[in-house]
């Protein structure tokens, strides 16, 4: 099961995984295959005649609800079913791939996830670890199944996809050559990295630590911890991917790419900030607006990884070279997990009784 304390090492793969499988193409096939036969009504679905449990749907479904449910948004009975059928759908894709990595004996060790968990925790005194899992609804053993769950994921697909991925110096030099208007660059652009930290709740934390500042108070603590931990020498990246609450960045080390000049100046006080920064250098705690009404809604540290002045890029430079052979290595990773996902639902035997369920309640 997926828990923002540890989905956002894993999560995106799996999702991806769950769209490309077509639910509901998945619910009117399994229904009209007609599989009456009895099964314990505690098993919703049986992959390989391995059983997902009922307890483990209602739970993901619960942590799925988010502010709907904090808010007391009641569901339509069809918007609670649907949502439970991708959420199991998630769960068997999860089952497909686990059972695949232990055919492989790529299973995540307990050593492993030992040494996962006990990263997790380093910031943490064993108290206040202990109160955000409660605060997470988490259990000890909820966390360490999810981290071997993401940790397995990540050695099937390093071993089944990333491996057999080749990028040469011809294939960059032809990207580069079929797009070479594209590193001409009509102004100066900056490479950043940044931590934001919200006042505003919400379930989706998107950091490795589950960390969320909930008000004001909270925020201005939070960032300030940061702050000095930065001021410490403590890397960058590593506290973006723990504490940073921007769920689109904070799983690559809060890394923004390159920002042009002229969208940097919509934000006077982040263009102040950053161009007076060498390379490696960060910005002071900023005040964070809100991208639709401009009013503050958390605050921000920014680093400054590189800038690009105006002018051609050539082939030569290693920053462009890095740069087009990270874009293809993603574009074919992308596709081959897409493919390899498919190829892996197709050889696997699913019963999803919960679709038959659903479906023979409402066709009628």
């Amino acid at each position: 099961m997926t828990n923002v304390l540890t989905a956002r090492m894993s999560s995106s793969s799996v999702r991806r995984f769950g769209r490309a499988s077509r639910p509901a193409l998945l619910l009117v096939v399994t229904a009209l295959a007609g599989c009456n036969h009895a099964h314990n009504a505690d098993v919703v679905a049986t992959v390989n005649g391995k059983p997902i449990m009922k307890t483990e749907m209602d739970k993901q479904y619960q942590n799925q609800l988010g502010e709907a449910q904090q808010q007391q948004q009641q569901l339509t009975q069809e918007q609670a079913e649907s949502l439970k059928l991708n959420v199991l759908n998630s769960l068997i894709n999860e089952e497909i791939v686990e059972q695949r990595a232990a055919k492989m004996n790529l299973t995540a060790s307990n050593e492993e996830v030992d040494a996962k968990v006990n990263e997790m925790k380093a910031p943490y005194s064993q108290e206040q670890f202990d109160e955000k899992l409660k605060a997470s609804n988490r259990t000890l053993d909820d966390l360490k199944h999810d981290i071997r769950r993401s940790l397995t994921m990540n050695k099937l697909l390093s071993k089944e996809i990333d491996s057999k991925i080749n990028v040469t110096d011809a294939d960059v030099s032809k990207y580069y050559n079929a797009h070479k208007s594209e590193y001409n660059l009509v102004e100066t652009q900056y490479h950043l990295a940044v931590i934001r930290v919200t006042s505003v709740p919400s379930n989706q934390p998107g950091n490795l630590q589950n960390s969320k500042a909930t008000n004001d108070t909270e925020a201005k603590k939070k960032i300030q911890a940061l702050k000095n931990r930065l001021d410490s020498g403590e890397d960058f990246a590593a506290l973006a991917m723990n504490f940073s609450e921007q769920p689109e960045t904070a799983s690559s080390g809060g890394d923004l790419g390159f920002v042009p000049e002229s969208q940097m100046k919509a934000d006077p006080s982040v263009y102040n900030a950053v161009t007076k920064l060498k390379n490696g250098q960060i910005t002071e705690i900023l005040p964070l607006l809100d991208g639709q009404t401009k009013k503050p809604a958390g605050y921000a540290i920014y680093k400054v990884i590189s800038r690009e002045p105006a002018g051609q890029r050539e082939l030569s430079d290693p920053s462009v070279q890095q740069a087009i052979r990270q874009q293809l290595q993603n574009g074919r990773s992308q596709l081959l997990r897409s493919a390899y996902f498919e190829m892996l639902r197709d050889q696997s035997k699913v019963e999803n009784f919960f679709a038959e369920q659903v479906f023979k309640n409402e066709a009628h």
